[in-house]
């Protein structure tokens, strides 16, 4: 079911290219080649991989260490015809190779000579009337601490507290101490997430959570943001800030898009793995499709030793997630800020599998809806909105206080 979900989501990453290709798509060796920028040096130089390829497919990127190599894996291409020494450039990386590895899948192992990172990932239709598609991937060399090689389910384990810390919760702390925030604008960088016309979803969100995060601040909060700019957050990262910071809560904003009817009005998820609601499972594939292009897919592993871990500590602080979501329903109706007719909700977010941190996702409205698009640039809609998630905070913190202290006895 994991690999179907991943490619479901790889399908959703990509733009509607007609009816789709029965034939396995070719690869074109004389419109395809790899090239280095800036002049030799002996240091590695930026690279872009350029493949012409008979008609698009869906795929997906990332790295791998030891040695560090960029996978690109296609559903699917057909390399029997041509050797990876046919294309242009490929003797600018240690090694290259390519053909088909799975039922259903192909891929291209690109060794590389240092670490790298992800700057873009187009696939295109050809404008020359050949027809077909041009896939461009540019990458560039980064220091060793800003390469993000491929994580898999252990590594959502990283910096957990002890089960002794588990048990008794995040929140008990020294009552001088404030409650911090993580505050979670989705998408960002080479992922605008929803667009309706000229308005992108990423810069919409930023927007709200700076004012968000100026009235958590003055509150007396701490405020952890896990992007500060137009910048591409990967998931797993995002939940490292937060866990980094030694985040209470985490609070994700988005604002999707969806077939016009189909959704409209603020509503709250909490992580479940399980859900079977329908738009859920939509935006799912919305919000997680960055993460397949910058290679941090968080649902493509089998490793059963972590997810049970990561299970045994969702024990403790799902349950916590979903007061929080209940206490913000009751703050946002006080306020008279309009919901879905079903405001909380489970659902699979990646961004929301934090074992340890409570965790959840906002839609403060969908951009295909006119009334939540003209909410979302209501400044008194926000204000409000923003007041009542600051409110449903501090009702969550005395409930969570009360909580840890029966726990103690």
């Amino acid at each position: 079911m994991r690999w179907l979900a991943a490619i479901l989501l790889i399908c959703l990453a990509l733009p509607l290219w007609g009816q789709e290709q029965s034939a396995l798509a070719r690869i074109d060796p004389d419109r395809s080649s790899l090239i280095a920028e800036g002049k030799d040096r002996g240091k590695p130089r930026p690279l872009e991989l350029r493949l012409a390829i008979s008609h698009p497919v869906p795929y997906r990127v990332y790295f791998l260490d030891a040695p560090p190599r960029l996978i690109v894996d296609f559903r699917e291409i057909d390399f029997s015809s041509t050797e990876p020494a046919a294309l242009a450039g490929h003797d600018l990386v240690p090694g290259l190779r390519w053909g088909r590895f799975r039922p259903g899948w192909s891929r291209l192992v690109m060794e590389l000579s240092g670490p790298y990172a992800l700057a873009t990932a187009i696939q295109s239709l050809r404008q020359d009337g050949a027809g077909g598609a041009d896939l461009t991937l540019r990458i560039t060399p980064v220091e060793q601490a800003a390469f993000k090689p491929r994580g898999n389910a252990m590594s959502a384990l990283r910096d957990l507290p002890t089960p002794a810390r588990v048990a008794s919760g995040r929140t008990a702390r020294a009552t001088d101490q404030p409650l911090r925030i993580a505050i979670d604008p989705g998408h960002g960088g080479h992922d605008p997430g929803a667009e309706v016309g000229v308005i992108r979803e990423a810069a919409v969100m930023l927007g709200f959570a700076r004012e968000l995060s100026e009235v958590l601040t003055r509150a007396g909060y701490e405020v952890i943001p896990t992007r500060q700019d137009d910048s591409f957050v990967p998931l797993e990262q995002r939940m490292t800030v937060a866990r980094g910071g030694q985040a209470d809560l985490l609070i994700s904003l988005h604002a999707d898009a969806l077939p016009a009817g189909a959704a409209a009005g603020l509503s709250i998820y909490f992580w479940d793995q399980d859900s079977d609601d329908r738009a859920a499972r939509q935006l799912a594939l919305h919000h997680d499709r960055s993460d397949l292009v910058a290679g941090l897919d968080l649902t493509g592993t089998d490793d059963s030793v972590a997810d049970a871990l990561m299970d045994l500590a969702r024990q403790e602080t799902q349950p916590r997630s979903e007061a929080f979501a209940r206490f913000l329903v009751s703050a946002l109706n006080r306020s008279g800020v309009t919901m879905h007719r079903h405001p909380v909700k489970g659902a699979a977010f990646s961004v929301l599998k934090s074992p340890d941190i409570p965790s959840v996702l906002i839609e403060l409205g969908f951009l295909t809806d006119e009334n939540d698009r003209a909410n979302l640039f209501d400044p008194e809609w926000r204000r409000h909105t923003a007041q009542s998630i600051a409110s449903a905070i501090g009702e969550w913190a005395k409930d969570e206080a009360v909580r840890t202290s029966l726990s103690r006895q």
